[in-house]
């Protein structure tokens, strides 16, 4: 069998669904469509056979005569999943389903794989996830939450358009994984004949627009770090960074939560939502809390970058956590938070204030210079963003890369190296930036009410199959 190259169609399921409406039972339209999509279900009875077609749109039944519908048997007979083209009147049918009449019809795929009776869905999680093409027809909510994830990406790119934000595109390929304090994935070039990082964030690279005069960028794209899968953790995921100049972490802060927000009236219509069965609100404005203060509530007992190294360690020992001897007071503070605070932050909130230790990129605080200038936001007791007022001065900046160095020496992984390039850079004079990076994916979660990263990502990373 010979299939068409190609199929004019003219008409998709939801539309019909839509204009004829008020069709009554029994009733013909007088109109001929042409409707393409995959077969889902098919009946035959006696000399009628009706068939539920689904296209990109919905669904819309097919309603085959043997006195009207050409090849009428070899129509009886089609394959669930089989994809059809098909030319016929819109008509009602005496038990009120709007459908198509067949009279001509064209086979355009056939499928060798069906998903069992009726198409009830797929519930191998890894055999979902590795042939994504059958799960988004055999589970109409994959396709649902996929296309909320796609309505994100373009309200945040409409909505940084829209306040004067320039995109743009940075390497992926990197000689120094810089930008964050995570693990890159390596690779080499072989025509340079040098290594190559793929990205673990845009960050330094934007920032140097900014030095050369675009005041205000974003960037939407996929960012890569070695490091563990889990139901929030995914290798390579999407990541909107943004910055701009004059402006202070305070500004980036509220610009994130009407983004948020914003977000979500776009794509739901509402801030107010469930989440996995729970009430949570995207509002604006959302708390701004310190660290210090919410580990110190936790604990019961006053806590702070300052407070000695051993009481941290002992208080993070007592709840399961060994210091490492690399770690000061800012990191311990950092970890107490981490431990006793995050898994509890259900709807949004600013976490600000975090110690200079952890922090090598970000503005040293104005009233305490062990802290910085720093937030991350936090929703479903999960990290959601990370900003700062970012560090423009260039002395400030290698030291900082210089105490990375010297973590990185005594056995940390997680560490940035130098990037002299950068710091050349902020050399021709940063002028007071604010950044901000989003998880797009995590963001896409909440929106689309799914509790696994994998759910919102059209192919996420999975261990090869040993006899593929």
């Amino acid at each position: 069998m010979t299939l068409p190259y190609t199929f004019a169609h003219d008409a998709f399921a939801a539309a019909l669904q839509t204009t004829y409406v008020a069709l009554t039972d029994g009733e013909e339209s007088g109109v001929t469509v042409r409707v393409a999509g995959r077969v889902m279900l098919l009946r035959r009875q006696g000399k009628v056979a009706f068939a539920t077609m689904r296209d990109s749109s919905g669904e819309i039944q097919l309603f085959a005569v043997a006195s009207v519908t050409q090849e009428f048997e070899e129509f009886a007979k089609l394959h669930l999943g089989d994809w059809v083209g098909v030319t016929g009147e819109v008509v009602r049918t005496k038990r009120g389903e709007l459908s198509v009449k067949v009279v001509n019809w064209v086979v355009l795929a056939t499928a060798l794989h069906n998903f069992g009776d009726k198409w009830a869905g797929i519930s191998d999680y890894d055999l979902r996830y590795r042939h994504r093409e059958a799960d988004l027809w055999a589970n109409p909510m994959t396709r649902t939450s996929l296309q909320r994830r796609s309505a994100v990406v373009r309200s945040v790119r409409e909505r940084c358009w829209a306040l004067g934000f320039l995109e743009v595109e940075t390497p992926i390929l990197n000689t120094i994984a810089s930008g964050s304090d995570a693990r890159p994935f390596s690779t080499h070039h072989n025509a340079l004949d040098s290594d190559f990082f793929l990205r673990i964030a845009p960050e330094l690279w934007l920032k140097r627009l900014v030095v050369g005069g675009f005041e205000r960028v974003f960037e939407l794209g996929r960012v890569f770090r070695n490091e563990g899968v889990s139901p929030r953790h995914n290798p390579e995921f999407t990541m909107l960074e943004i910055y701009a100049a004059y402006w202070n972490y305070e500004d980036m802060m509220s610009f994130t939560e009407e983004l948020v927000a914003g977000v979500a009236m776009d794509v739901l219509g509402t801030t107010e939502i469930e989440y996995q069965g729970r009430a949570f609100s995207f509002a604006a404005p959302w708390p701004r809390r310190a660290m210090a203060e919410l580990a110190s509530e936790a604990v019961r007992e006053d806590v702070s970058v300052h407070t000695p190294r051993e009481q941290l360690a002992s208080l993070l020992s007592e709840r399961g956590v060994e210091a490492q001897t690399s770690w000061g007071s800012g990191r311990c503070l950092s970890q107490l938070f981490e431990v006793t605070c995050e898994a509890t932050l259900w709807n949004p909130i600013f976490v600000t204030d975090f110690p200079v230790e952890i922090s090598p990129l970000s503005r040293r605080h104005q009233s305490d210079p062990e802290l910085v200038e720093r937030f991350e936001s936090y929703a479903i007791g999960r990290e959601l963003s990370n900003g700062f007022s970012e560090l423009i001065d260039p002395v400030d900046q290698r030291a900082r890369f210089e105490d990375q160095a010297r973590l990185a020496a005594a056995g940390e992984t997680d560490t940035m190296r130098i990037d002299e390039d950068y710091i050349k850079a902020l050399e021709w004079g940063l002028p007071p930036t604010a950044g901000l990076g989003l998880g797009i994916d995590r963001l896409a979660m909440l929106i689309a009410d799914e509790s696994n990263i994998r759910e919102v990502i059209a192919f996420p990373t999975l261990k090869p199959l040993v006899d593929q």
